[in-house]
């Protein structure tokens, strides 16, 4: 797999759910109150996650990039390799950093002042701090239990998908 295909994966992966739509129309529809609780809410949900997230999307793929790495160039050293990763987190978690300025705006958009509040108090819990802890893993772990088996269910899919469409006549 080249490291483009392997990188662009690593997008894929740590990023679903990410906010992907236009700030300023999420903006139109957040009352200053709920932003304010939707910024104290990101503050408390991004402050470590977004490091585990990192780190475990790193894990599950680094050693891929690092076999592209070492078949470009063999002669490469532990150091170096060590210096890459470091740096391939430092810009993974830089690019989540700034695509989560925009999420409070999203969240304050799905969820009133008192809603957020509420989550605050959950994530402020035991098991809410608990979650924001172990769900990066979970996470990991169940993106890794997928990853084999994602390009077999995108080729189940897409047949599926023809079929249906032949049998309704679309030209394919």
């Amino acid at each position: 797999m080249s490291l483009v295909r392997v990188l662009a994966m690593v997008a894929a992966l740590a990023l679903p759910g990410l906010p992907w739509i236009n700030a300023a129309a999420a903006q139109a529809a957040a009352t200053p109150e709920s932003l304010a609780a939707a910024r104290e809410l990101l503050a408390i949900i991004s402050k470590d996650t977004m490091r585990q997230v990192v780190t475990q999307v790193a894990n599950q793929v680094w050693p891929t990039v690092e076999r592209s790495l070492r078949a470009k160039q063999p002669d490469i050293s532990a150091a170096q390799v060590a210096e890459l990763r470091a740096e391939f987190e430092r810009i993974q978690l830089e690019y989540m950093a700034s695509v989560m300025d925009d999420a409070p705006v999203i969240y304050a958009r799905h969820f009133s002042a008192d809603e957020l509040r509420e989550l605050l108090a959950f994530y402020r819990s035991p098991i809410g701090a608990k979650a924001l802890r172990v769900l990066p893993q979970v996470t990991a772990e169940s993106m890794a239990l997928m990853m084999p088996r994602l390009q077999q269910i995108q080729a189940q899919t897409m047949e599926a998908f023809t079929k249906v469409l032949r049998q309704r006549g679309f030209p394919i």
